[in-house]
């Protein structure tokens, strides 16, 4: 039976499980961040971008079933996230697309399937319209194109709240500024707050395969915003997750598993 978290108490206490040992890992410099990566395994190349005020690592469930199923796996720490380091200007969707770029420069890969997930999604949606060349196609989790596609979050929510001290815990450890949570956590909510401003002429524009995948219980995207994707980007297809929540890859990883690598394998046997 498939292990589940649903209320992330496993998650509030251990986090997600570690991370295999990666092939290759280091920082990459980008407008003003130092950007922490790391590679795993060989073939089809997928990049994993995590959620806001997360880390790389909250994908421990999902990098060893990418590799198993044969894709070499690249995962980032967002600038100002994780190991990473930001400056002073303000984080945007549009700055962490390019670090995600500069990555893939580093390593020399050509092009991706990217696998974003809240924030990552946001940031998967930006590659997707401005670096096709460099994208193969796109498994969006929890996206939104503006801030009107988002719900007024709940603070009372134990969910939110497991999570978040998570999310402080693994700052505090991981971080080059570890003193500095309140800050990080009000700089990136604002960047939620106001960002991303897609037009529907430009998800129009978007010329890869793309999943939009939306969870029954989402605490912060609304469901007829992920149906308003899924109709507005060309032959778009939209995943529903039942029973899970905006933390889906933690609480039912073989579910979200599943849906994540039958989209791959669909991609790459193109």
């Amino acid at each position: 039976m498939e292990p589940h978290d649903d209320d992330l108490m496993t998650f509030e206490a251990q986090g997600a499980p570690p991370l295999p040992v990666s092939d290759a890992q280091g920082y990459v410099a980008n407008a003003g961040a130092r950007v922490w990566y790391a590679s795993f395994g060989r073939g089809p190349c997928v990049l994993l971008l995590h959620g806001g005020l997360g880390h790389s690592g909250n994908w421990g469930h999902q990098v060893p079933a990418l590799l198993a199923a044969g894709y070499r796996t690249v995962v980032v720490d967002s600038r100002g996230h994780g190991r990473s380091t930001r400056d002073e200007r303000p984080y945007t969707y549009h700055l962490m697309a390019s670090d995600a770029l500069a990555v893939l420069d580093a390593l020399d890969i050509d092009k991706t399937a990217v696998v974003g997930w809240s924030d990552g999604a946001c940031t998967a949606l930006i590659l997707a319209m401005t670096g096709q060349s460099r994208v193969s196609g796109v498994y969006f989790f929890a996206c939104n194109m503006d801030p009107s596609g988002t719900k007024t979050i709940d603070q009372s929510n134990p969910l939110i709240g497991r999570c978040f001290r998570r999310h402080a815990k693994d700052y505090a450890a991981l971080s080059p500024t570890p003193d500095a949570f309140n800050d990080f956590v009000s700089a990136v909510q604002w960047m939620m707050k106001t960002e991303p401003n897609c037009a529907a002429q430009e998800l129009a524009a978007i010329g890869v395969p793309v999943a939009i995948v939306q969870a029954e219980h989402d605490e912060f995207i609304k469901a007829e915003h992920a149906e308003y994707l899924a109709r507005t980007i060309p032959d778009a297809e939209l995943v529903l997750l039942p029973g899970v929540s905006h933390f889906a890859p933690l609480q039912r990883p073989a579910q979200f598993n599943h849906e994540m690598t039958q989209f791959l394998r669909k991609l790459y046997a193109n």
